[in-house]
């Protein structure tokens, strides 16, 4: 496992690093993106699909859980808060049987096995579900710095070791 921390400092930083992300994304790479409401996440999504090449408007999914793209290679796009919201479970940890079923309703299984890259918002409850996946929890700055962000990066295996790293040099350069 390897930890980083990476800062933004504005919104159009913060799409411009999901975008240099989107662009090394290949199928079965999976995102777990965490923070909170209104912590940039939707921005740093749409840098990501502009990075994979994807046309079209990008939103959260967050009424209909499961949003997919067509890009240089297809993203699903998965914002799990409202499963969490129905438990009145907002951190999600505990992964309930409604949960479960949920997750088992959408396919979650078969995404994980599928040819897309996987952008997962508000993770939480499939964590312990995903073997190798970059983690990136999204930090606002407390005032005067506003625009301020930080990702906290962490990987769980080899694959997302490596997206890491070649996201960084692409960063960093």
């Amino acid at each position: 496992m390897r930890e980083m921390a990476l800062t933004t400092r504005s919104a159009q930083q913060t799409r411009t690093m999901g975008e240099r992300l989107g662009a090394l994304l290949q199928p079965g790479d999976v995102i777990l993106l965490s923070g909170g409401l209104g912590v940039g996440k939707t921005t740093f999504t749409k840098g990501v699909a502009a990075g994979l090449q994807i046309r079209e408007e990008v939103t959260s999914p967050t009424f209909t859980l499961v949003a997919e793209y067509e890009g240089r290679i297809p993203l699903v796009h998965m914002d799990l808060y409202r499963l969490y919201e129905a438990q009145g479970e907002a951190d999600g940890t505990a992964l309930t049987s409604a949960v479960e079923h949920a997750l088992q309703a959408i396919g979650f299984a078969d995404y994980l096995e599928g040819d897309a890259a996987l952008l997962i918002e508000w993770p939480e409850a499939v964590r312990d579900l995903v073997a190798d996946a970059l983690s990136i929890e999204m930090v606002a700055q407390p005032l005067p710095r506003v625009d301020e962000r930080v990702l906290h990066c962490t990987t769980t295996g080899w694959r997302s070791l490596n997206l890491l790293d070649e996201w960084v040099k692409r960063w960093l350069f």
